[in-house]
Order: structure tokens, then C-alpha cells, then sequence
């Protein structure tokens, strides 16, 4: 009976210890995150393609899981003193402890080159867009953001790639279709991260970050979040007007976009006059919820066509 105990206690910690593993690795690539970039890559694909490759799909989700999740890891790699002081991130795998800084690099190096070769297979273009994207965030975004508030438009363009990303992996080209889509998504992370880099003002900088584009949470920076969220609602739906050559859209679905833009652009205005973190927080939420709408909009409006 004492054999079996023993036995069943083993296999007990075993498990616990591959589920601990398992959540490390997920915080080190950021799971979350990495899912809503493959899902954005993945609806950039499905607005391309005149039929689905279901083979081209799976290596884009996989290829392109791989590559967010390298860049997050060479970013913990690299922030990991900045991480320690923050409460959010403080327990991340590499500030506690959990996973050392030499195994983190063998697992970003890995991913980053699994990435590469997966989406190599798809296209070449596909591969370099993505390359590109690893390379901007680990050597430009993430040195910056220490340095200087212009760290978010420098972030902004790898940050962009991934909804063109799937256009260019459907027809192996770049063009004005991929380019509007990269352009909708490289003006909606202005109001995005500016509202999160006003909920986590004094956490970043007591790790030596500012993220926000005056230095200050100021009616300056708010009014810059109502700018740049009013250049995402216009080129989120200059499409209607068929001058983005295949990508187009129906005049009932610029309407639920130009809606859902409206909703930020609440926020945005709402955080201008009362400069509080729960203006800020519905802002970030809206964005959220924005980002992925679209997309979907996108998608299905496609098939009415």
C-alpha cells in the first residue's frame, strides 16, 4: 500500500512539474498575445485567398506563433532587471528564477529560427515580412523603450505586420491591399498603448520606462490618442470607396467599423477631459475589442461580396 502511495506522489509531482513548465513556457512566449497575432495573421489570410489552403493555414498559425513568441522571449531576455521591479511582471519565468537566462535564449533562438523555416515554406516574402517583424521588435522597439517615447512608433511597425502578414502568405505579393491592412493596424496601437501606457504610468517609471508621447500623463498626450484614433478610423474604412484594389467593403460594413471607431473615440475623448485610469482602461478595452471586430467584420463582409 506504502509502494503504491510513493508511486501515486510521483506521478503527482511529475505532473505538477510538467503543468509548471508548460505555464512557463506560455508566459515566456505571452500565450495570449501570441494567439491574437496568429488570429490577426490568420484573418489577413482568409480576406486574400480565393480558396483555403488548409496546409498554408496551419504553418501560418504555427510559423507565426513561433516568431511573436521569440520576440516575447528575447524581450523578457532583454528587460528581465526592468521586469523585477514591476508587480505585473515581477513573477515572470526569467525575474523569478523559474527559467534561467541561457535556457530563455536557446528557446528564443529556436523559435525564431522553426519560425523562419515555417514560414519560408509558405513564401519568401511571407519569411522576410516576418524576419523583419522579430528583428524591429528585439533590436529597435525593445531597446528604445527605455530611452525615449518614440519607442511606440518604432513598435508600431512590427507590431503592424501581422494582419498583412496573411495577405502576403495567401498571394505571395505586396501590394496596396496589404499595405491598407498594415496601415489600419499601425495607427490603432497609438491609442492602444498610450492607454496602457497610462494605466501603467508609475509601474514603468519605477522600471525606468515612459511610454507616453509627451513624457507625462497630460492633456497633451490625450489629445495625440484623439489624433491618431481619428487616422485609424479613416483608413479603417477607405476601402468602401474601392480605391484598395481587392480589398474593399460594403457601404453596411464601414458602418459597423466606423460605429466600433466611434466607441474609442469616446473614450478617447472622455479620457481627454477627466485624466483618470478608468477612462484609460476603457479606452485600452474598446481597442481591444475594436482590433478584433474588424477583423471579423472584414472577414465576413468578403463573403458577400
Amino acid at each position: 500500500m506504502q509502494r503504491f502511495k510513493k508511486e501515486g506522489d510521483s506521478i503527482l509531482k511529475t505532473a505538477v512539474l510538467q503543468y509548471n513548465i508548460l505555464d512557463d513556457l506560455k508566459q515566456l512566449t505571452k500565450f495570449g498575445l501570441s494567439v491574437s497575432v496568429v488570429f490577426s495573421s490568420i484573418a489577413g489570410y482568409l480576406l486574400a485567398a480565393d480558396q483555403i489552403d488548409w496546409k498554408i493555414l496551419v504553418l501560418l498559425a504555427v510559423g507565426g506563433y513561433c516568431m511573436v513568441g521569440a520576440s516575447n522571449a528575447f524581450n523578457q531576455i532583454i528587460e528581465r532587471g526592468p521586469d523585477a521591479l514591476m508587480k505585473r511582471t515581477m513573477n515572470r519565468p526569467i525575474p523569478a528564477g523559474r527559467i534561467s537566462v541561457n535556457v530563455a535564449m536557446v528557446i528564443a533562438v529556436a523559435l525564431t529560427l522553426l519560425g523562419v523555416i515555417i514560414l519560408y515554406g509558405i513564401n519568401e516574402r511571407t519569411a522576410l515580412f516576418g524576419s523583419v517583424s522579430i528583428f524591429l521588435y528585439t533590436s529597435a522597439y525593445t531597446p528604445l523603450k527605455p530611452i525615449t517615447p518614440l519607442s511606440v512608433f518604432v513598435g508600431a511597425i512590427p507590431g503592424a505586420i501581422p494582419f498583412m502578414l496573411g495577405w502576403v502568405a495567401a498571394t505571395g505579393q505586396f501590394g496596396i491591399e496589404p499595405g491598407m491592412l498594415f496601415m489600419i493596424q499601425f495607427f490603432w496601437q497609438f491609442p492602444h498603448f498610450w492607454a496602457i501606457g497610462w494605466l501603467q504610468f508609475d509601474e514603468y517609471k519605477k522600471a525606468g520606462f515612459n511610454l507616453m508621447p509627451t513624457g507625462e500623463k497630460n492633456k497633451k498626450a490625450t489629445r495625440l490618442i484623439i489624433m491618431y484614433t481619428i487616422f485609424m478610423l479613416v483608413v479603417s474604412v477607405i476601402p468602401v470607396f474601392r480605391i484598395t484594389g481587392s480589398l474593399y467593403l460594403l457601404p453596411l460594413s464601414a458602418v459597423l467599423i466606423f460605429g466600433l471607431g466611434l466607441v474609442m473615440l469616446w473614450y478617447g475623448v472622455k479620457l481627454h477631459r477627466e485624466q483618470t485610469n478608468v477612462m484609460a482602461r476603457k479606452l485600452m478595452l474598446a481597442s481591444v475589442l475594436y482590433i478584433t471586430a474588424i477583423q471579423i467584420i472584414f472577414v465576413i463582409d468578403k463573403f458577400f461580396h
